[in-house]
């Protein structure tokens, strides 16, 4: 895929964002927050990953937020760090970094809450445990394709259109929910559901303007019903006056 533009401030000669970004911040984290599981997951019994049963059960409430920043794979780590810095690196050009965070995080968190709420709704709806680096390199991914739309980018080589990237992203969650089980892809179902929508326009500040609008409308038509149209009675025919 080619985010290969010269984006970022002050990026290096890969067409990468420099490290003062925050998606360069979000790839050291990633990195970061992955090695911290795997060195610790033998004393903490992988208290940094999600346990949708336990997030509300246990009150762990900083699990939504700490699963998004594990790979359980060298793989994964190594390519979900070059797709956040360089992706989110793309995105955040377009975006700014505050809004980068809040997709790139704010959907992957948001997914994290959902699981374990319908952990608590369904019983048998989630697995046990949860890392939730791919959810968030997926949002990147997808965000990005649907971002470029019907405008040319690449896969491997492979001339594509940006709708077509982001169903590639989207495919790789399909195919593994096919033969994982859809239920150890929630979040990434999710994540990608919000994705979606986010970039399509159904963003939060968005659907609180129309919430208000339609409140205000509600008002209005409920105070007309009280108005009436006040008829003036046996008015007199002025028409003598005329000429």
């Amino acid at each position: 895929m080619r985010p290969m533009r010269g984006f970022g401030g002050g990026g290096g000669g890969m067409g990468l964002p420099g490290l003062e970004t925050t998606a360069a911040k979000l790839a050291v984290a990633l990195v970061a927050g992955s090695v911290m599981f795997h060195l610790t997951k033998s004393q903490s019994g992988g208290l940094l990953l999600l346990f949708p049963d336990l997030v509300f059960g246990r009150l762990f409430l900083w699990q939504p937020l700490t699963y998004a920043f594990i790979e359980s794979s060298p793989i994964g780590i190594i390519f979900g760090a070059i797709i956040t810095w360089s992706i989110g690196g793309y995105l955040e050009s377009i975006w700014g970094g505050r809004r980068l965070l809040m997709v790139a995080l704010g959907i992957a968190v948001s997914a994290g809450l959902i699981t374990s709420l319908l952990a608590m709704l369904v019983p048998g709806a989630t697995v046990q445990a949860y890392a939730g680096g791919n959810v968030m390199t997926s949002v990147l991914w997808v965000s990005y394709g649907l971002t470029i739309g019907r405008g040319q980018t690449n896969f491997w080589g492979l001339p594509l259109s940006g709708n077509a990237l982001a169903g590639v992203g989207a495919g790789f969650v399909v195919l593994s929910a096919i033969t994982s089980g859809w239920q150890t892809q929630v979040p990434d179902l999710l994540g990608l559901c919000m994705a979606f929508a986010y970039v399509r326009g159904a963003s939060p500040r968005r659907l609180w303007l129309h919430l208000q609008h339609w409140r205000l409308q509600r008002q209005l038509k409920g105070r007309s019903k009280h108005l009436q149209v006040v008829r003036p009675k046996d008015r007199p025919d002025r028409d003598q006056y005329l000429n």
